[in-house]
């Protein structure tokens, strides 16, 4: 630079406005720089405060789910157990099922084993039957018709040998004997205690679904770890802004520094060249580019920060999202112990009804042995009957034979006492031995006192053949079951 020559002062105010162009700049550049260090030192404690939040909500969550895994171990407990009472009662069914065929069948044979009517015609002989056994033990003919009982005595046949009832149709069979109102009383009271269990069974079923539905719904309301954004780089992406405009602030403040210097220069007399005037220009023309870039940086500190703003305040919201889960989960720790409760009494009530269904079932299988221990015993009687008639008919032949024979003898003594007498007797007194004269005693073979003659109801010979042929089966039965 050289002294300005007299007269050559006309840069000053020109060099002026460029001062203060430089100063308004830096001024700005200084209010802008101070807001962006402000919102960067923000940021500082916002991410500070998000990752403290994020951090709440992911103990919080980690929590919830473990908490969830235990509640849905509980569901499949409550399943598993559910199920494997539906396994014991299905096996009960399948039981039940092969009882009660086992008794349909045996009484279906008892309606096709015919009675002779001489079977249940009452008399004033002996029971043939004796007494039955009841279901319970107290009422011996529970199970029986009481008014046509087989155990009735039998009195004389009305049908003779040669007079044979040929209508079948007509004739009783075993099965009018058995009093169908017990045994439907039996299986009635297995139905409905059946029925019973199966509606004690479902007001548990929905359970495990229930659980799992409130386990998804609040999972679902928990927060997804990809929903904040990085806070490492949201502050990385203000270092790069940061160090520009702190750049830009230095050149700023070198520049004013500069033209605040060459203003004072300039009021000293110093006169400036061409050159350095167009230096100045071009230097302060650069300001309003210097600016804009400063703004666009600030802006895009402010855009990060508000980045850390939102996340913060969607961490608060979701922190308060998970006070309400917590509530939710405390509730739903409410209705696990509930439904515990229920479940554990619903199977202690469903195991006692299925040991009295188990002990019905024993009834069943019971009535099953007995109404073929019935039948068995009705074979038996016919095949008794048969051999008593033997009996009887081989009796009254042999008494036959002995009343022929004691007639016999009695009509030869006769003619011997005749004879005696009337060669002897004329020449023996009268009051010598005077039963000479008597007769030989005549005999009568006749029933003990006290005894009746013995009637037997009359067996076809088919229905007594039918017999026999089922009792042999019945032991060959028997024997084979006994070898293996």
């Amino acid at each position: 630079m050289a002294s300005p020559p007299p007269g050559q002062q006309t840069e000053q105010p020109h060099l002026v406005s460029l001062v203060l162009q430089s100063k308004k700049a830096l001024k700005h550049g200084q209010q802008l720089c101070s807001k962006a260090n402000s919102l960067s030192n923000a940021s500082a404690q916002c991410s500070l405060d998000v990752l403290t939040l994020d951090a709440k909500v992911k103990w919080i969550t980690e929590a919830v789910l473990e908490q969830l895994k235990l509640a849905a171990n509980v569901a499949k407990s409550i399943e598993h157990k559910r199920a494997q009472l539906d396994k014991q009662v299905k096996a009960w069914d399948v039981v039940r099922s092969q009882r009660t065929e086992a008794l349909d069948n045996i009484l279906e044979s008892l309606g096709a084993q015919l009675v002779p009517p001489a079977f249940h015609q009452s008399s004033s002989g002996s029971s043939l039957f004796g007494s039955q056994h009841s279901i319970d033990g107290k009422n011996d003919n529970v199970i029986f018709n009481a008014q046509q009982s087989p155990s009735a005595t039998v009195r004389e046949n009305p049908f003779d040998r040669h007079g044979k009832n040929a209508d079948r149709s007509k004739w009783k069979t075993l099965r009018d004997f058995v009093d169908d109102s017990a045994i439907e009383n039996v299986l009635d009271t297995l139905e409905s205690d059946r029925t019973r269990l199966d509606d004690i069974m479902a007001s548990t079923y929905d359970y495990p679904e229930t659980l799992s539905a409130a386990i998804s719904s609040i999972r679902d309301t928990l927060p997804s770890s990809s929903n904040m954004p990085s806070i490492e780089d949201i502050l990385n992406a203000q270092q790069q802004p940061s160090e520009l405009m702190a750049r830009h602030l230095s050149s700023l403040t070198s520049h004013y520094e500069q033209m605040a210097d060459a203003l004072k220069e300039s009021e000293a007399g110093e006169i400036f060249g061409e050159e350095d005037l167009q230096d100045m220009n071009r230097d302060t023309e650069e300001l309003p580019s210097i600016m804009a870039e400063l703004e666009e940086q600030a802006l895009l500190i402010e855009d990060t920060h508000h980045q850390l703003v939102t996340a913060k305040t969607a961490a608060q919201e979701r922190l308060t999202t998970q006070s309400i889960t917590l509530d939710n989960l405390d509730e739903l720790g409410e209705i696990m112990s509930d439904m515990l409760q229920k479940q554990q009494d619903i199977e202690n009530e469903c195991q006692e009804l299925l040991n009295g269904l188990q002990e019905r079932l024993l009834i069943v299988e019971d009535l099953h042995h007995r109404f073929i221990q019935y039948q068995t015993s009705f074979k038996k009687l016919l095949v008794e009957i048969g051999r008593r008639r033997q009996y009887k008919e081989a009796v009254e032949k042999f008494i036959e034979g002995i009343v022929l024979e004691l007639r016999a003898m009695t009509e030869e003594e006769r003619q011997v006492r005749e004879n005696f007498n009337a060669e002897h007797g004329r020449h023996i007194p009268e009051d010598i031995c005077l039963c000479i004269e008597n007769p030989p005693t005549r005999w009568e073979v006749v029933p003990r006192e006290g005894d009746a003659r013995e009637n037997l109801p009359e067996v076809e010979s088919d229905l007594l053949e039918q017999a026999k042929e089922k009792l042999a089966a019945i032991d060959v039965s028997s024997a084979g079951t006994e070898s293996v």
